[in-house]
């Protein structure tokens, strides 16, 4: 007895000490240099009110049945002030359009987001499109249109990336109830990276990729602001990535997928990047913010190829009530002149963000055992050792 609790004692020790012990490791972690303050989570739920909800659906092996598997897919949900329903403005942005994102011409004519955004696959925007609509009617996430409190319609966000090359994306398996357990389970605090949700079957510049999440704290005008980013990351060639200025990409020869349909030989997939800030900031405003996002992509290699699907949207969760369907609103906003730190913090969280999806992401074997590697940790490491971005 004295033996188990001298081990729990060194156990919870541990766990004080060590407060990351047990988890995944993230860039960070493993001494790549990145700029910039992060919140106490670098997640994007440092954002007060944000919360996070995965569903993640991985089920058989080996050759590929249409309608039965191998599957390996999953739906994201993003609230932007938890389940109070209270829209908040948006701007969006896209560098390259071959993807969806839904609901965005509404973000654009009226100013607002209206509700959580959800992150799937390709073939399974419809219907993460309509359930999301059914949540919001069954949990009166929506506020009626004055005078006629039985109209209710919406137009949410979804985006999607493809994940075909691992999953059986034509076999539909992302279900209404997969959509409602996203969402119900949404919460604050840690996000969980890699092979989940939306990201379970995402490839990034020919390594695993994912789901990735990062955030920044600026200060302007004497007040703290934070910033954070989520990707959904499913895009590029092995031979442009770069971390940390080097090229990383091209010292790593191997690990090459097995099986690759696409034989990757220019940049393919999608990237979607969320970006949410407590800054006081109107649509225009965001919009400026998602046109910094591709900066932090090109500092890892991503160029929006012709086949890519690079959509990104912004919103504040400052100016609560802003959306009121009758009264005047007075808002506050950030002068233009001071809202540079947030365009750098945006292109910083964004790069932050793809290197913790691809650090999360582990090793998959998918559909016709199609084989995606992780990236190698140690290896990367080493790289950056010997190019002098990490000391020895």
């Amino acid at each position: 007895m004295k033996y188990m609790n001298r081990l729990f004692l060194i156990f919870l020790l541990i766990l004080i000490c060590y407060p990351s012990f047990g988890q995944k490791p993230r860039a960070r972690d493993l001494g790549i240099p990145l700029e910039g303050k992060t919140g106490e989570l670098n997640a994007i739920t440092d954002v007060k009110g944000i919360e996070v909800g995965h569903t993640t659906l991985i089920s058989g092996e080996g050759e590929l049945v249409v309608g039965e598997g191998p599957v390996r897919t999953g739906v994201t949900a993003i609230f932007p002030r938890g389940k109070t329903y209270d829209p908040v403005f948006a701007g969006w942005y896209s560098l390259n359009g071959n993807g969806e994102m839904t609901g965005t011409t509404w973000v654009e004519e009226s100013g607002f987001l209206e509700g959580p955004i959800a992150i799937t696959n390709t073939h399974s925007v419809g219907v993460v499109r309509d359930a999301v609509v059914e949540w919001q009617f069954k949990n009166k996430h929506f506020d009626p249109l004055p005078d006629e409190l039985d109209i209710f319609w919406s137009l949410p966000v979804v985006a999607e990336t493809y994940d075909g090359d691992l999953n059986d994306i034509n076999g539909f398996h992302v279900k209404k109830e997969h959509v409602f357990s996203a969402l119900d389970n949404a919460q604050a605090g840690p996000v969980e990276e890699g092979n989940v949700g939306g990201g379970t079957g995402m490839i990034c510049h020919e390594f695993k990729g994912g789901i990735g999440t990062s955030s920044r704290e600026v200060v302007i005008n004497n007040t703290m602001y934070t910033l954070g980013v989520i990707v959904q990351a499913n895009y590029g060639t092995r031979k442009t990535l770069t971390i940390a200025g080097v090229p990383l990409g091209k010292e790593i020869s191997d690990r090459q997928i097995q099986c690759d349909p696409l034989k990757r030989l220019e940049e393919r997939g999608s990237i979607i990047v969320i970006v949410a800030t407590d800054a006081p900031l109107l649509p225009h405003q965001l919009k400026r913010l998602t046109r910094r996002v591709p900066i932090g992509i090109s500092r890892l290699g991503g160029y929006g190829g012709n086949d890519s699907g690079d959509i990104f949207i912004a919103f504040s969760t400052a100016n609560e009530g802003a959306a009121h369907r009758v009264n005047n609103q007075q808002v506050n906003m950030l002068p233009n002149d001071k809202i540079s730190p947030l365009f750098e913090a945006v292109a910083q969280a964004t790069e932050e963000s793809i290197l913790n999806a691809l650090v999360a992401a582990e090793t998959m074997v998918g559909k016709n055992n199609t084989t995606v590697y992780e990236l190698p940790e140690n290896e990367v490491v080493d790289i950056l050792k010997k190019y002098g971005r990490i000391k020895k």
